[in-house]
């Protein structure tokens, strides 16, 4: 393990400090990257989130992904998680913390806007960073491949209808061009220069060389994922500074979300005898979220300054380091499950 793996819960800590204190000391900087946008996406972010996620797509062997489908409980997992508990248990979260325990602090209509943006949180699994979760954690790349493609397939069909029974509205418009761009940006084009590159490095059907390779990618892809935590700490910096309480009145039901969600799939993956290098991904992508497309639901339905949209950006705060805590119990708990 180099000094990057092994110092990671510093690194974040630092990145995550330094942007806040970029974003305030030099904000202008974060005002002109943040131009550089297509359909709500960063495209600097995601060049940064491209750069986490090679690697991993480098591993990816397409002659093992047909035999995911025989080893289909970790599928299962995530599909019942993610769509039939995650939204649900999300606005009952937010409905007992903005209604109940919150209403004394927060007027209606902002409580209304907070619920609706943990909401769409909720109904929107991760597309891009589960990959360097999945890394992280040393999962199996094909079959976190084949988990987020499946998730994306019915994100398509099902987001919508979910997320406008859940908001008690008649119509949602689904920003077809977030949704396919974040697709295309972090999985497609990511997997075919991955699969470029191994073809390339196992002509002779010598893992080593790829070994090799992916070996010396794995600074740059944590060097992505700080850059990526600086630009997103970054971006919010003024927000965080100008609205503390509410960022931490959002961010407790999101926390207590991401904890519970993750403890009843990891409990569930140990039940059902899932290997640990299928459980830990599948985990983190019942637990993560689509952050990109639910912002850009967010400002679409109730505006760029809405509570809505802050709840969805609190999302984004508080997702990166939670995620981390719970890759490090993943790598510490690994005894728990049996080996593949």
């Amino acid at each position: 393990m180099g000094i990057f793996e092994r110092y990671l819960t510093l690194w974040v800590a630092i990145s995550i400090l330094g942007g806040v204190l970029l974003g305030i000391a030099a904000p202008n900087i974060f005002t002109i990257i943040a131009e550089y946008e297509w359909a709500h996406v960063n495209l600097v972010v995601a060049a940064l989130i491209w750069i986490m996620i090679y690697p991993m797509m480098v591993q990816v062997d397409f002659k093992a992904i047909k035999d995911v489908g025989k080893k289909p409980k970790g599928l299962y997992l995530t599909l019942v998680i993610n769509w039939l508990i995650k939204p649900f248990t999300m606005a009952a979260l937010g409905w007992l913390f903005f209604k109940v325990f919150f209403s004394n602090w927060v007027d209606a209509q902002s409580a209304d806007e907070y619920i609706a943006g943990m909401i769409l949180l909720g109904v929107a699994p991760c597309t891009a960073m589960v990959f360097i979760w999945s890394q992280l954690t040393k999962g199996d790349p094909n079959y976190t491949l084949v988990q987020v493609s499946l998730n994306d397939i019915i994100m398509i069909f099902a987001f919508a209808p979910i997320a406008a029974f859940l908001l008690g509205v008649n119509d949602i418009h689904v920003p077809w061009e977030t949704l396919l761009l974040s697709v295309v940006l972090y999985v497609v084009l990511p997997l075919i220069a991955g699969a470029l590159t191994r073809h390339y490095l196992d002509s002779g059907s010598d893992h080593e060389r790829i070994n090799r390779f992916t070996s010396s990618l794995k600074p740059w892809s944590i060097i992505g994922l700080l850059g990526t935590i600086i630009l997103l700490f970054g971006f919010q910096a003024e927000t965080i500074v100008a609205k503390p309480l509410v960022i931490l009145l959002i961010a407790i039901p999101l926390l207590i979300q991401t904890y519970a969600i993750f403890a009843l799939a990891y409990v569930s993956a140990k039940y059902i005898g899932l290997p640990h290098n299928i459980a830990a991904p599948a985990c983190m992508i019942s637990t993560s979220n689509f952050f990109e497309l639910a912002v850009a639901v967010a400002i679409s339905l109730f505006g760029l300054h809405s509570g809505a949209a802050l709840a969805t950006v609190v999302g984004v705060l508080v997702e990166v380091p939670v995620m981390l805590s719970l890759v490090a119990f993943a790598n510490r708990t690994r005894k728990w499950f049996p080996h593949t």
